[in-house]
């Protein structure tokens, strides 16, 4: 009897690791299929960057370009002045990235760390501020900044990020709720001031949150496309997003080898800077969601 018995367990922990091992294969199955499918686009794109522009049109398509010509980058970064838009960009997404975290901090530490009658319902205002679409203040935005003569300038794009992100701020508050109250108490018995306390003391413990707050920051301002259309008159103001959409009016024929090898330049900062700060990008999410 104990060696039929100890048999039928071993039958039945061998099916369970044969259904475990199936079930995770299955898992593994499904994600690499969707892998495939979000990279799908981006090596399409790629693809197309290293045709020619008779090679594009061609039906079935060639996935492997032959040959490949890696000169369409060069063409495509000559086709415009990208390298005055790329700064332009890059001023634009980090000048305001900074201002909009910062700000948000000091918002959200007061939320955080202050009681006082009314906080939980103006941090509610401040949430429903989020349900509010941008078209229904597009146009009272865009007549207060014509007549302050910002039109045209960064200024319309720049300043409204120093006055703080509801979504940042929810964020940032999560995250420094929690910290122990031991360690602002015992920073405050030490003699610290509340500036110095925010700044030594809970900055420094909320690097992942405001890491990904900057990383959310960076890539909307990197790829945003409207506000830049909105306020932006002057060729040499224009950003990445508005020099790609140009190509469809520079040429009688838009050239998609070009536009997508400029296009693949455009999303390569970002991605870059995604990868380097991912380990913070997933902390501050998990831990800012922690209570």
């Amino acid at each position: 009897m104990p060696t039929q018995v100890k048999q039928q367990t071993a039958a039945r922990s061998s099916s369970i690791a044969s259904g475990e091992r199936a079930v995770k294969i299955f898992a593994f199955s499904i994600l690499i299929i969707l892998s495939a499918l979000m990279i799908m686009p981006l090596y399409i794109m790629l693809s197309t960057a290293l045709k020619t522009q008779q090679d594009v049109f061609l039906f079935p398509p060639k996935w492997i370009p032959s040959p490949m010509v890696w000169h369409n980058f060069i063409d495509a970064f000559n086709a415009r002045p990208f390298g005055q838009y790329f700064y332009n960009t890059g001023m634009y997404a980090i000048v305001g990235t900074f201002g909009e975290v910062f700000s948000s901090a000091i918002v959200a530490y007061g939320f955080s760390r202050y009681r006082g009658y009314g906080r939980n319902a103006m941090f509610l205002i401040l949430l429903a501020t989020m349900m509010i679409p941008y078209p229904v203040t597009m146009i009272p935005q865009f007549v207060l900044f014509k007549n302050l003569g910002w039109i045209d300038s960064y200024l319309p794009l720049n300043v409204p990020a120093f006055l703080g992100s509801a979504y940042i701020i929810f964020l940032l508050r999560q995250f420094f709720n929690s910290v122990p109250v031991d360690l602002f108490e015992a920073a405050r018995l030490d003699g610290c001031s509340e500036l110095r306390t925010f700044w030594n003391i809970a900055l420094p413990l909320c690097s992942p949150a405001l890491a990904s707050a900057a990383i959310f920051g960076f890539m909307w301002r990197w790829n945003d496309y409207l506000g830049p259309l909105i306020y932006l008159n002057t060729d040499s103001k224009y950003t990445v997003s508005i020099a790609l959409s140009s190509f469809t009016s520079m040429y009688n024929i838009v050239p998609w080898h070009l536009l997508m090898a400029a296009a693949l330049m455009a999303v390569l900062p970002p991605i870059i800077i995604f990868f380097l700060a991912q380990k913070y990008f997933v902390k501050g999410i998990v831990v800012s969601g922690l209570k």
